[in-house]
Formats: C-alpha cells, sequence, structure tokens
C-alpha cells in the first residue's frame, strides 16, 4: 500500500504511473536495489578524484559522442519517448551559466542521469557526485564516462580529496548534476525531500541551480512496439534557475535554495499536494 499516493494531487492530465510497486513510506531516501558487486574500486584517499589527464578527457569525450548522444540518445527517443520542454531557457540565461550551473532530477529511471544530460546539452566536462558503492557494479565504465566521482563514505582524507576535486572543476568552469533525493525510485510520481549536498555546492561556489524534472506520459502508439506496455514515456521539463544570494548566512540561503527548486520541480511535475512536504519540511542532510 503506498500512503503517499492515496493523498497526492496533480493537475488535470499529469500521469501518475501504475507501476504495481510498493514505496517506503517514512525513508525518502532509502536505496532499493540491491548492488550486485563485481568490480572493485577502493574509493579512498588514493583515488583519482581529480584526473585532468590527455588520456581520460580523450576518454570522456568520444564516450560522450557514441555512449551518451548516438546510442543512449537514440534508444531513449526509441524506447521511451523522449521529449525535451523549455531547453529554449539554456539560451535565455547563457549569460548566467557562463560559469557553469547545477542542474537538479528527480531520480526515478535508470536512464534519468543520460536524459537530463541530453536534454541540457551537456558538455564531456560535466561531473556528477555519486553513490560510492555504484561504481562495484556492472555500470562502474558509464559511470566513468559520463563525468561520475563516487563520494567517499567514512575517511576524512578522502573528503578533503573529493572536495577539492570539485574545487578544480569549478575553476575549470564546469557544470554539475546532482539527484537531490539521492535514491532512485523507479517510476514513482511524489517528489521526495531533498538531501541538502547540491544547495551546499551552490552556495559554496555562488553557482546557478537549474531545476529539471522527469515526467511521465502514456505509452501510446508506435512506442508500444518498441518498450515494455506497462512502462510510461518520459519527457524531460527544465525549469528557471535558482540563484544563490551569498550575502545571505549559508544555512538560511541553503535552505531557500532547497525549497524554492523543491517547489519548482513539483510545478514541473504538475504536482499539486504531496504528502512528503508535510513531514519532511526540513529533509536530513
Amino acid at each position: 500500500m503506498n500512503i503517499r499516493y492515496d493523498s497526492l494531487q496533480v493537475t488535470p492530465g499529469t500521469l501518475v504511473p501504475e507501476t504495481g510497486k510498493s514505496y517506503p513510506q517514512d525513508n525518502p531516501h532509502a536505496r532499493l536495489k540491491p548492488m550486485n558487486q563485481i568490480h572493485k574500486e577502493d574509493i579512498d584517499e588514493n583515488y583519482p578524484y581529480y584526473d585532468n589527464s590527455f588520456h581520460n578527457r580523450w576518454r570522456i569525450f568520444w564516450s560522450y559522442i557514441f555512449i551518451l548522444y548516438i546510442s543512449l540518445g537514440i534508444y531513449l527517443r526509441l524506447c521511451m519517448g523522449m521529449r525535451v520542454h523549455g531547453r529554449h531557457k539554456l539560451r535565455q540565461y547563457k549569460d548566467l551559466f557562463k560559469n557553469g550551473a547545477i542542474t537538479l532530477s528527480n531520480h526515478v529511471y535508470f536512464l534519468d542521469c543520460p536524459a537530463v544530460l541530453i536534454a541540457t546539452h551537456a558538455k564531456p566536462t560535466t561531473k556528477i557526485p555519486m553513490f560510492a558503492p555504484n561504481f562495484n557494479t556492472r555500470v562502474n565504465y558509464f559511470l566513468h564516462v559520463v563525468g561520475g566521482i563516487p563520494i567517499p563514505e567514512n575517511n576524512f582524507e578522502a573528503m578533503k580529496k573529493f572536495n577539492a576535486a570539485f574545487d578544480a572543476y569549478h575553476e575549470q568552469k564546469s557544470w554539475f548534476h546532482i539527484f537531490p533525493e539521492a535514491a532512485r525510485w523507479d517510476f514513482y510520481k511524489p517528489l521526495r525531500p531533498f538531501q541538502k549536498g547540491a544547495f551546499s555546492m551552490a552556495y559554496k561556489y555562488n553557482m546557478p541551480l537549474l531545476p529539471c524534472a522527469i515526467n511521465f506520459r502514456p505509452r501510446t502508439g508506435i512506442y508500444r512496439l518498441f518498450g515494455p506496455k506497462n512502462s510510461p514515456l518520459i519527457t524531460v521539463e527544465i525549469g528557471d534557475p535558482v540563484v544563490p544570494d551569498t550575502t545571505r548566512p549559508r544555512c538560511t540561503e541553503v535552505q531557500r535554495l532547497l525549497h524554492e527548486s523543491h517547489r519548482q520541480m513539483q510545478k514541473l511535475m504538475g504536482i499539486t499536494h504531496n504528502t512528503w512536504d508535510e513531514e519532511f519540511t526540513t529533509p536530513k542532510s
């Protein structure tokens, strides 16, 4: 039983997928997918969080072209009917984004990260902080080539190296992408509470946030031939930037950025009432 769905209210015409799954009701950041470890990467103070070598840049550049934009671009458009709304905002606010930006999205599909990267015309310099254990799974190579950087766990020296790496990437005007819900819940419609990491980073680097949202459409027409009939099609909605005010106290401004981004993403998703908001007004970091 999904009590979050019972009170969910959306605008007319907004699809709420029938997944047949049960989702956690009390922990919005629970990880639902088991980790099948087939690699062993040491995510410690010796890990190359910052790798600006020619070999790495060359590998990522060609992977972006052939894996992300060609292979996954075709798959997402053909099998998931991917559409993009609001792409004109990338041109509208290009001056604001000249020193980089942080894109945000709900985490509801195993290829939602490529979908947002394609929708926002991401460059190979984009970096994505990621849950470290994911790098020990079968998608290890893919995480590396889309710019994934593992977040070290319980290691102070490693965290210092991780933070220094993002300082360097910011100096290079890289874009970052973050899923503030933290964990992936496939085709889950309610927008869950956000963790604070993305908003602390936006304040630290004075970087604008660009909220995006994955929306769903019914699988109809020719798309019924290219994917599971019970899975929806996806639309990436691009919102308006949320800009930090670094003259305000950090704690206050981080909360404002979090709530403004969450509010805007709910609007993009067509959500008018969400019980997560009532119980988790101040998400845990």
